[in-house]
């Protein structure tokens, strides 16, 4: 390596979360000190904890903190910090934002804003890389952006097709469209959200490729014209345009295709100068043939598999490169050793229709059998504001299949308790055959969440009894509660239980002697799970806990289309009550038999319900309003939109129940309200 050219000591993360802590790690390892932003709704988050100096920046809305280039710059002065590092998300991308730094005289750890602005417009993207011999999907990026043009251009390309913001990314902005009949509504909606999250309406189509794998090639310069790249990713496993789980290498590409690849991404990052970490995104047809989509010129968040297979910081590669020093290893020398695969922990219901949440992380105990870059830690509030991705877990293996089984016991072995995630439907994904084969696309998601993959498995006999113990001991975790004592006296406790998946009563009968085993009664009161044939059957009848000493006086199970509820009988020991749980209010998590699971006492869920038939419509979660399409005496039709709200960069549409008259509208653009606040009240008519 050559001599240091702009030596530097102290970093600013532009960023918070995940990305902050996993950049401020490789920084002190360095021997760099590192200092934190944030925003009102992160000040007691991990990533300033763990920095060596941190500041505020504003309030909690993005554009108020972290998209607030003034404020960060004056950050930059006030905390002495030469070097800023704008991880990804946010400013990453912002070319202004980084001429802005380099104008401030301190070292920005990026790529150049010349290349920042020559990738950041798709259009124009397209344009050069089409010009250096790169492929590119078909479709239209001219600058006419009427209606008309569009149409014209779309009969052209052929259906299906793609609609796309120009700028920006991360799946905002992009429609599917099947047939000419579609195109005028996704115009109309991607450049509406395309307007609101970037700044520009412009928009560009593309064929839309079926059966097609997201391949993505990682790239890395440096200022000294070395560029290299690191093999492929395949990031096919997304829902909504959002990927969920990415692995390197992609289980289609041969030596020859990884060679053809890395060439083109190769040429890609040379016809713009490139200097630092970018990723050449592509889609790889069934035929073999790749076609280039766009780049990012910053760290992607699947960056860690690719350190896994290489060996290599890439994060320490961003800060010697931004240093002036020239990569530490050549092409010939990069080595693909074994696989490696990221799931993305998020916070999402996915039985609700993968609704973002919040919360407050009651309990937090990463896996010690996989890489878990994350920035949680116990009493943090996950808020609406931001991105709904919480933790990374990664796993290597000498083989995919080594690596797809580790990751999966990683995720059933994390605790995560006080927000919902989507923890079980990763395992689910990873456990799918035809992610086991290596055989998804990026159809994958939606046709298995079609098979069923989305639908949540009712807990076993012992959860739900392990629950009602929980519920009766009040703060009491980890033994059987106390009895209070009345209940001495009949030695038998009651509680009634709601979860996503069923309702329940529970009888429970403590010893009267030590030794005595804990009987168990649960009665199914809302048999909800659909058979194959389309009947209901009970859910707790049809399970059996490997901790139960049999079934005893039970329904073994209510038969296909049964009305009667069902019950089960078991005896399990006093300790067998033990689990890893949390309790806030009346809502109790418990993380058992490698899921974590969320029950309610007092289910308020019930209520909204009830405040729906009422036209009583509230927040399903908490979050910003972002149109209010209604006001008081207007006449409404059932499902018309009334609200959208917006969480977690996620938009969510409150429609009327019923056909009335708006009777109340609580709220305007732009507010922020909290779940279950009451959004609008609809009358029926007469």
């Amino acid at each position: 390596m050559i001599a240091l050219q702009r030596p530097y000591g102290r970093v600013l993360v532009a960023n918070r979360g995940e990305i902050a802590c996993r950049v401020m790690r490789t920084a002190r390892l360095k021997g760099l000190e590192t200092v934190a932003i944030y925003s009102d709704a992160d000040c007691d988050s991990l990533h300033v904890r763990q920095a060596d100096l941190h500041t505020a920046i504003g309030g909690a809305l993005p554009r108020d903190s972290y998209l607030n280039v003034e404020a960060i710059l004056a950050a930059v002065k006030r905390t002495g910090a030469d070097a800023v590092h704008p991880g990804y998300g946010f400013l990453a991308e912002n070319a202004d934002f980084a001429e802005a730094v380099i104008a401030a005289g301190v070292v920005w750890i990026g790529p150049s804003p010349h290349a920042i602005r020559a990738m950041g417009n798709k259009a124009r993207a397209k344009n050069l890389m089409r010009d250096a011999g790169v492929p590119c999907i078909p479709g239209y990026d001219g600058p006419d952006q009427s209606d008309t043009t569009l149409v014209t251009e779309a009969a052209r390309v052929g259906y299906p097709l793609m609609v796309k913001a120009a700028s920006g990314g991360g799946g905002r902005g992009m429609r599917l469209v099947h047939e000419p009949a579609q195109l005028p509504g996704a115009l109309r909606s991607a450049r509406a959200e395309a307007l609101a999250a970037f700044g520009s309406d412009e928009l560009i189509l593309e064929r839309a490729l079926t059966q097609a794998r997201h391949v993505e090639v990682q790239v890395f310069g440096d200022a000294h014209g070395n560029v290299i790249h690191l093999g492929e990713r395949d990031c096919s496993v997304q829902r909504r345009h959002q990927k969920l789980i990415e692995e390197s290498p992609c289980p289609a590409v041969d030596p020859g295709l990884r060679e053809a690849l890395g060439q083109m991404a190769v040429r890609a990052a040379r016809a713009i100068g490139y200097v630092g970490a970018g990723t050449v995104e592509c889609l790889l047809a069934p035929d073999g043939q790749f076609y280039f989509m766009e780049m990012n010129t910053r760290l992607q968040v699947e960056h860690a598999v690719t350190e896994a297979v290489t060996g290599y910081d890439l994060v320490a590669w961003q800060l010697d490169v931004a240093a002036g020093l020239a990569l530490e290893t050549t092409q010939d020398k990069v080595r693909l050793n074994g696989h490696a695969i990221e799931a993305r922990l998020t916070a999402e219901d996915v039985t609700g229709g993968f609704m973002p949440q919040t919360g407050t992380v009651l309990r937090w105990q990463p896996s010690d059998l996989a890489r878990i870059d994350h920035g949680l830690a116990q009493g943090v509030e996950v808020s609406p504001y931001y991105d709904s991705m919480l933790a990374k877990v990664i796993a290597h293996g000498a083989t995919r299949d080594e690596a797809r089984r580790k990751l999966a016991m990683a995720l059933g072995d994390t605790v995560l308790l006080g927000v919902t995630t989507n923890q079980s439907f990763l395992i689910r994904c990873l456990e799918h055959p035809d992610f086991i084969a290596g055989d998804c696309d990026t159809g994958f998601v939606d046709r298995a969440i079609g098979q069923g993959l989305a639908a949540e498995p009712p807990p076993q006999p012992g959860t739900i009894t392990r629950a009602a113990a929980l519920a009766l001991g009040g703060d009491t975790f980890g033994a059987a509660p106390e009895p209070s004592e009345r209940q001495l006296a009949s030695l038998e406790c009651h509680a009634r239980l709601r979860s996503g998946t069923g309702a329940w009563d529970v009888w429970l009968r403590y010893p009267r002697a030590p030794g005595e085993r804990v009987r168990a009664r649960l009665k199914v009161l809302e048999p909800q799970h659909a058979t194959a044939d389309g009947g209901q059957q009970a859910v707790v009848a049809l399970t059996r806990d490997g901790l139960t000493n049999g079934m005893r006086d039970g329904a073994r199970g209510a038969s296909s289309g049964a009305t009667s509820p069902a019950a089960i009988e078991l005896e399990i020991s006093p300790g067998d009550l033990s689990c890893i749980a949390a309790r806030e209010g009346q809502t109790l998590y418990l993380k058992d038999c490698g899921c974590a699971w969320r029950f309610e006492v007092d289910d308020p869920r019930v209520r909204r319900v009830q405040s729906d038939a009422s036209g009583e419509m509230t927040a399903p979660l908490s979050g910003r309003i972002a149109a209010v399409h209604v006001s008081a005496g207007q006449a409404v039709a059932r499902g018309q939109p009334l609200v959208v709200m917006e969480a977690m960069k996620m938009e969510h549409v409150i429609t009327a129940p019923f056909d009335g008259e708006v009777a109340v509208v609580s709220v305007a653009q732009n507010d922020q309200v909290r779940l279950g606040a009451l959004l609008v009240r609809v009358l029926a008519p007469g």
